[in-house]
């Protein structure tokens, strides 16, 4: 945060879990260089503690030059409901006790929605960044979390058309859209030469397009023994023998050790900081995942992605990215991965402002906003 004495708008930049942080990095450094100009944008970077350790949270400040946060709301573990309610009392008393002059939130996580809720009950005005994605599945926690956040926004910055059209439809009008791009594409370019092969790289014999990467969170995959076990059998027999590098995230890890199976290329490790991750992303045959973000990072990477899921809040991987929704029916597996093996894959391209200067955009309005 830049010196309290200094007058002018500040801005609270709220970080909550990993999928956060990506996001925020270039933001930061975006209103750091505004500031290096002469502007008059403060910012006051709030971690709510949601997620943090050193896996999770810690390394991935280092990694990204993230600031220490210059407060740590310290909510911890608990329920999504529990959770809530101590982000929401803990962001009200710093907001009663050291008011900001708007809330960015990003992303989709719990402390995004509890955040952008207490800041409104205190009458501070909101910006969401990722704004208007929709899955239009509720019975994804984050689906709930876009929907109540941009019901309670004031400024929407949104990395696609199909984002806009969502809040034209729920009646935003066009003055408080502002299409800036993927914050996330950000951070992945500006990392790109930075990327460093994982300390296990040698020791599993992993070349540049001989091997599969996979994550796995979501309920509807990992949450069922035997559901879980057929997808790790489907995955096993269709990637022809290739190793498949498996960062089990905590979710899974429960699910995976009451399991008992024999899957010779399944190569689980612990979760990754975001250098080693994307280094192995960028070099593989092709990714298996449920996870929304990674399906960004292959399509700008023109990786094969392949998508445990049945709908996306991120349509553009599709129409226009490497990504295929695959659905969780592991039977699908099999037919998907013939057609990667024998090079039928989509090229896929990269989505309108996906460029790397998203958090540049976002700095320049919110100076017009905050400081005419």
């Amino acid at each position: 945060m830049t010196d309290a004495a200094t007058q002018g708008p500040l801005i609270d930049v709220i970080a909550g879990a990993r999928p956060n942080f990506m996001k925020i990095a270039p933001i930061i450094a975006a209103i750091q260089q505004r500031q290096q100009a002469g502007s008059t944008l403060r910012y006051r970077l709030v971690h709510t503690g949601q997620h943090y350790d050193e896996k999770m949270s810690g390394e991935f400040f280092t990694q990204l030059g993230i600031p220490h946060p210059d407060v740590n709301l310290e909510v911890g573990s608990g329920t999504q409901a529990e959770q809530t309610a101590a982000i929401l009392t803990r962001y009200e008393r710093l907001l009663q006790q050291a008011p900001c002059s708007l809330c960015l939130v990003v992303g989709d996580v719990t402390s995004t929605m509890a955040c952008a809720i207490a800041a409104q009950k205190l009458r501070i005005p909101v910006a969401h960044v990722e704004a208007g994605i929709r899955s239009g599945d509720w019975t994804m926690p984050e689906e709930i979390n876009r929907l109540v956040t941009d019901s309670i926004t004031n400024w929407f910055f949104t990395t696609s058309e199909v984002a806009n059209q969502n809040l034209r439809k729920s009646g935003v009008g066009d003055e408080r859209i502002f299409f800036v791009g993927n914050t996330m594409i950000d951070t992945l370019l500006a990392n790109l030469p930075r990327l460093r092969e994982p300390a296990f790289w040698p020791a599993l014999g992993l070349q540049p397009g001989g091997y599969f990467v996979m994550t796995l969170h979501r309920p509807a995959n990992v949450d069922d023994p035997a559901g879980f076990r057929q997808l790790l059998d489907a995955v096993n027999r269709g990637v022809r023998g290739l190793p498949v590098v498996f960062p089990v995230h905590p979710r899974t890890a429960k699910t995976l050790q009451s399991l008992r199976g024999d899957w010779p290329t399944l190569k689980p490790v612990d979760p990754l900081g975001y250098l080693e991750f994307n280094h192995l992303v960028r070099h593989a045959k092709g990714v298996i995942t449920d996870s929304g973000g990674v399906t960004e990072e292959t399509t700008v990477m023109g990786v094969p992605c392949l998508t445990l899921r049945d709908t996306t809040e991120r349509p553009e991987t599709v129409t226009v990215g490497t990504n295929e929704l695959i659905g969780t029916n592991p039977a699908a597996l099999q037919p998907a991965l013939d057609r990667l093996f024998e090079g039928q894959w989509k090229a896929g391209g990269i989505p309108d402002l996906w460029d790397g200067r998203t958090s540049i955009r976002i700095a320049d309005v919110l100076e017009r906003l905050l400081c005419a």
